[in-house]
């Protein structure tokens, strides 16, 4: 953390940086219209908005870069990341259409603002499940993770931040909108002992996200500053695939624990989760180690051992990498049976060697959590 002089000193920079830079149809330069908010100051990363009117949005891309390559040109400065805002109620397809209660409009309203609640104050620690490609079960995985760790006494919480593919309203069977508290907090629904949400819950089942990296941004910090998650041990983070907007503004701005890495054995998935995790890395957020998910598959007729996908790159690549190899998942039909069921095999079969196999998983991430929670990044 920087010392408030040195935070204080690069504001400064920060605001004559941007001084310089103009809005042409207002004739005048965004500190002194007041179009600057929300400047959050982390060591040297810098994150800040620029508030216009939702009718100029989608033609002032230029102005937000701009304003980012005004302030990346300070001296010693880190990583910079700029949002456009707008003041506005959200689209129909972005609201949520339960009744709230009394004090509280139905929840949803993303004007993609970044809010200036802190990020789950109460939450000891914040870990994210990725993948480098899609298609190798890391949303399964996440859900099984999470409840895997609520087994073993924990208190847990699931957020579906898979921007472009929420599926965990299906794995946790709730389809139902959150409402808001007094507060304007959206509360999050629970299924199968855990507090859980999903950008699912905001866009219709059928309806596709067609967002640029300032709303992902904006979106992915509004999940966690405007949900009302309470006191938690661990909050499990289902992440999209590869290494875009969702995961740059987890891995820059929100406190995380570490990272988990989800992936089948065969090569065109193990050289995309080497990404995944060495972006992480990169970005100062701890590895917890990978995951073969789809290890092999039992045959129901034989009881053969197959190995479709291959067998054992994932342990052989934790290996190359330094990082801990934490398990094996099989490719089981009911483990996909209880998931488009809405409750996933470890709530379903306990008992069930998968399930088994999910919670010594969750056990040696938890033993791998820091002791020290770490702070927050974005500031209130």
């Amino acid at each position: 953390m920087s010392s408030p002089g040195i935070e204080h000193d690069l504001r400064q920079q920060v605001l004559r940086a941007l001084g310089a830079v103009m809005d042409s149809d207002k004739g005048g330069d965004i500190v002194t219209l007041g179009m600057v908010q929300d400047i959050s100051i982390n060591g040297v990363n810098v994150s800040f908005a620029i508030e216009v009117d939702p009718k100029r949005g989608p033609a002032l891309e230029p102005l937000r870069q701009a304003a980012q390559s005004a302030v990346e040109k300070i001296h010693g400065i880190g990583h910079v990341q700029a949002v456009l805002t707008a003041e506005r109620a959200a689209p129909p397809e972005l609201k949520v259409r339960g009744n709230a209660p009394r004090g509280g409009a139905a929840a949803g309203g993303f004007s993609h603002k970044i809010s200036s609640r802190p990020v789950a104050p109460q939450v000891k620690h914040i870990i994210a499940v990725a993948s480098g490609k899609g298609g190798v079960g890391k949303s399964t995985v996440s859900a099984n993770l999470a409840l895997a760790l609520a087994a073993l006494g924990k208190k847990t919480g699931l957020l579906d931040a898979d921007i472009y593919g929420a599926s965990q309203p299906t794995m946790m069977g709730r389809r139902d909108k959150p409402v808001t508290n007094d507060d304007d907090m959206i509360v999050p629904l629970e299924a199968h002992g855990i507090k859980f949400m999903s950008m699912g819950f905001f866009v219709a089942a059928d309806a596709p996200v067609i967002w640029r990296g300032p709303m992902v941004h904006s979106a992915v910090q509004q999940l966690l500053r405007d949900v009302v998650w309470g006191e938690l041990d661990v909050l499990v983070i289902d992440l999209p695939p590869g290494t875009g907007d969702a995961q740059l503004s987890l891995a820059q701005y929100v406190p995380m624990s570490g990272a988990v890495i989800v992936s089948t054995p065969q090569d065109v998935a193990l050289s995309e989760a080497k990404k995944g995790l060495k972006m992480f890395e990169k970005t100062g957020v701890p590895a917890l180690g990978l995951i073969e998910n789809m290890s092999y598959h039992i045959c129901s007729h034989c009881g053969t051992r197959e190995h479709i996908f291959g067998h054992g790159g994932v342990r052989a690549a934790a290996a190359e990498l330094g990082v801990e190899f934490l398990g094996e998942i099989p490719l089981e039909v009911k483990v996909r049976e209880n998931a488009d069921a809405g409750t996933p095999i470890v709530a379903a079969l306990p008992q069930h060697p998968i399930g088994e196999a999910f919670k010594n998983i969750a056990a040696r991430i938890w033993m791998k959590l820091p002791e020290q929670v770490p702070t927050q990044k974005l500031k209130a």
